[in-house]
Order: structure tokens, then sequence, then C-alpha cells
């Protein structure tokens, strides 16, 4: 299956790319992009965005806000400026074609949010018009989920559960059928993303790698989890079935434009045949990342613990004893791998890589995070500390959080 990710042998002698370069030309191809799209109207660049997947800008073009994203060769920016897809001058020829195709890492997103806004949920952003590999889409404003939760802790259950019932649609069984399966791809789901990185000989001189640049005591603590969670994979559910999953679900990505009270609007999807329990597992993963990122003081941290429990329980509530310890099981295996996934890529990032402000805090807090990974999936494989399991493991967060 044609993933959208495009190989570049890398050629000897050559060095790899660098930040100026790739930022360089993909402001210059927004630019076109823009110039083609909205002819005479005048188009500014307003600020980059950091980020370590795709070269983000917010624009102005003829007076109307916008965000426009384009992705070189579909991989991370982290990816690419550590020589992943070759020299500078093979990536540029690459992704000439790369940018043409049907199936683009943006070409499916503008196609899958197009989709989405023809459901009855959730709201997503608009896309204001795509191309040569750039995505341009209308600015949405107003405090985000992530802005909410640190601003009223008490209500941090709440807020997850409203962000996840506008979700309901896709968990729908049947809501596969309804989106076109070419706009859709699996390379960027949890476990997915977490093989590719860390199995066999190429994972294992990452992990190295990081040891070498960020210290050993971090590379070990993620070498022995990485160990458990490539041994506990086996155990998950099978990607199958009709229902969908949004994907790239991050607090910081669901924007609340009317206030906390009105709908959400959705951005940066990520869609994927998967069970429901995927975007739990990422959104959860993401707010204790915020928490621990964030550290807004123990109260406050027990509160939002509280709501991410409030989120657990409301999903196994009807299920037995045996069924509710699998589901638990298998949430944590994909919170665990998720926050490594994350975790790795910011510690990854070239010093040079604009970071957001987020990738900063948890490059700071690696070893701590890393610490959290390693005791609760230790725990995992402890078929006596089943009983508490969860309790623990929300205890762990609050310490490392607070």
């Amino acid at each position: 299956m044609t993933t959208g990710v495009y190989t570049v042998p890398a050629q000897r002698g050559l060095s790899r790319p660098t930040v100026a370069e790739v930022f360089v030309h993909c402001a210059d191809r927004i630019h076109q992009a823009a110039a083609e799209l909205w002819p005479g109207e005048d188009v500014v660049l307003d600020g980059h965005v950091p980020s370590v997947t795709g070269y983000v800008q917010r624009a102005r073009i003829g007076g109307l806000p916008l965000y426009a994203k384009t992705s070189v060769l579909g991989v991370s920016l982290v990816s690419l400026l550590r020589g992943a897809r070759g020299a500078w001058p093979d990536v540029r020829q690459a992704q000439r074609d790369y940018a043409r195709r049907p199936d683009s890492l943006l070409a499916r997103e503008a196609a899958q949010l197009r989709a989405l806004a023809d459901l009855d949920g959730p709201q997503v952003c608009a896309v204001a018009g795509i191309r040569h590999g750039v995505i341009f889409t209308e600015a949405v404003t107003g405090p985000t989920l992530a802005d909410l939760v640190l601003d009223r802790p008490g209500d941090a259950g709440a807020l997850l559960e409203y962000a996840l019932a506008e979700l309901g649609p896709l968990h729908r069984p049947g809501a596969g059928r309804r989106l076109d399966p070419a706009g859709m791809g699996g390379e960027r789901s949890i476990e997915g993303t977490f093989i590719r990185k860390f199995d066999g000989p190429a994972g294992a001189a990452y992990v190295d790698r990081l040891g070498a640049e960020r210290g050993e005591e971090v590379a070990e603590l993620v070498r022995v989890s990485v160990a458990r969670l490539l041994g506990l994979a086996p155990t998950l559910p099978a990607a199958v079935g009709t229902s969908l999953a949004y994907g790239d679900l991050k607090p910081e990505h669901v924007v609340f434009p009317h206030g906390p009270g009105e709908r959400p609007v959705f951005l940066d999807p990520g869609l994927q045949r998967a069970a429901p329990l995927v975007d739990v597992a990422k959104l959860l993963s993401r707010t204790v990342l915020l928490l621990a990122a964030r550290r807004p003081g123990p109260h406050a941290v027990r509160l939002v613990v509280d709501g991410i429990a409030e989120v657990a329980r409301a999903r196994v509530w009807h299920l037995s004893v045996k069924e509710r310890r699998a589901w638990l099981r298998h949430l944590l295996v994909l919170w665990l791998m998720d926050t490594l996934n994350i975790v790795t890529t910011y510690l990854s990032a070239p010093p040079a890589l604009p970071l957001p402000s987020l990738g900063v805090a948890l490059v700071d807090r690696a070893v701590p995070v890393c610490r959290l990974v390693d005791r609760v999936s230790l725990d995992l494989l402890d078929p006596a500390g089943r009983r508490g399991r969860g309790e623990r493991t929300l205890g762990r967060i609050a310490e490392v959080a607070a």
C-alpha cells in the first residue's frame, strides 16, 4: 500500500539538509502556491509556527488570515534534517514529483478535512486551497483544549469528554465506509510510528544516538521501555473494523472559537481505521505530557488526573472485570508508545530547528517523563499487579506532573 512517504537514496559526500535551506524553500513554495491560487492578492507571511512535523506559517492573503503548511516528502522535519531522505539536492528534486502526487500527505489531509466538513461531526478547520504541496486552511481563534484544561482543571474530565464526544460520528461502526479510503493512511498510527522508529537495528541505533546527544540516562530508560513495549505490541487489538479514529488528536489542536460551552473545531486530522480507544489513548497521552511540561501545581494536577480517571471509567463501567483489565492494558500500552514517540522526536531534533514551547519544556523534563514510562511499562509485565494498576499509574502521573 502506498503510504505517501517518498524515500530518496543518500549520496556520499553530500551534506544533509539544513534548517535554512528547508525553510527558505518552503516559504518560497508557499508564496508561489498563494500567487497561483489568489492572483493579484497581497501575500504576507506573518510568522513561522514551530513544528517538528511540517513547515507552517501564519499567512495573510488579501487580508484573510490563513495558515499555510507544506510537507517535504511526507516525513517529519526532524527526520529530514537528520538526513533520512538524503542530501538537499536529492530532496529538492524528489519533492517536485512528490508535491504532485495525489496521495501526498497534505493532499490526503485536504481530502480528509473536506470529507469531514460533509459529516455531522466533528467540526474542522476549512480548506481555503491547496496547490503544489501547500495547504491553506482558515485560521481558527479561541482558547484551545490545552488552555482550558490548565485554566479550569476542575473541569478537565468534562472538557476531555466533550472533545471525545464530538468524535462520536467517526467512532460509530460504518464510519469508514463514508470516507474515501485513499484519503487515509496507517503510517501515522501510534503503533505503526512506534515500530517504525524503534524496531530492529535502525531503532537501536536511533536510541544510541539519543544517548550520545542527550545523555545515557534518558537513553537507557527509553531502551528498556522500548523492549518491553515491543514485546507487548502483539497483544494490541488489530486495526480492523469500520470505525475511524481522528488520529492526530492533541489538546492544543482542539479550539473553542466561541468558548468552552460551544462546539470545538479540530485541526490537523490523521484519519485511520481504528477503534475509538486510539483517540482516547492519544488525547490522554498528550494531556499527561501537557501536565508534565507545564506543571500547574499539585492541586491542579490532582484535579486533571481525576478528570483523566473519569474519562477512563466512563468507557469501562459496563464491562466485566476481565474486559476492563484488557481495555486498561491496551490503553496503557498505546499511551506509553505515543509518549515515547513524541518525547524522542523532540529529543532528536537538531539544535537549529525551532521547537514549540511544549517541546522545549519536554526536552528539559525528558528524564522524569521517561522514568514514568519505564515504571508503568514494568508494571504491565507483572501479572500480580493487575489489581490497582490504574490507580498506581494515576499516582505516578501526579508525581511527575507536580
